[in-house]
């Protein structure tokens, strides 16, 4: 008679953490494939791309996303994938602070292009929060990467 192998409470929260972010990166990825005029749009408003850059952002930032996210999902290269995903996240945390301290007023491109926002902009302290929350979860997927069910952790 064997015994199903009890999940401590660790595990449980390294396998929502993998899970949850690889469905972060999935969606935010998916959301932007088919949107690359909208999203170099959205990146040339931060004001520190030139426009030929903000395409070519635009045209990789999504696929890179969903392959980060299809990595955590299939747990490859889990802490390898999950630092790359932390820097990008800082790196966007950075974009974000400088469009803030400028007072710009414009859509934050994270999920896809929302023209609703451009009007309006973003609230930044809720979207730089989020991003921190994300970071968080990030960085605990690197110190403690749940390993069950990955193909290559």
């Amino acid at each position: 008679m064997t015994s199903a192998k009890s999940m401590s409470a660790a595990d449980l929260m390294s396998a929502l953490v993998r899970f949850g972010m690889a469905a972060v990166w999935i969606i935010a990825g998916i959301q932007k494939l088919d949107a690359r005029m909208e999203m170099t749009q959205a990146i040339e408003a931060y004001g520190i791309f030139t426009p030929e850059w903000s395409g070519y952002l635009a045209y990789l930032i999504g696929p890179l996303e969903l392959m980060g996210g299809v990595l955590l999902l299939l747990g490859l290269f889990l802490r390898e994938a999950s630092a790359v995903a932390a820097v990008v996240l800082v790196l966007f945390m950075v974009g974000i602070s400088q469009a803030w301290a400028r007072g710009l007023v414009i859509d934050c491109g994270c999920f896809g292009y929302d023209p609703a926002d451009v009007s309006q902009g973003m609230n930044y302290a809720l979207t730089l929060l989020r991003d921190a929350t994300f970071l968080v979860l990030t960085l605990w997927t690197i110190w403690r990467p749940y390993r069950r069910y990955a193909l290559h952790p």
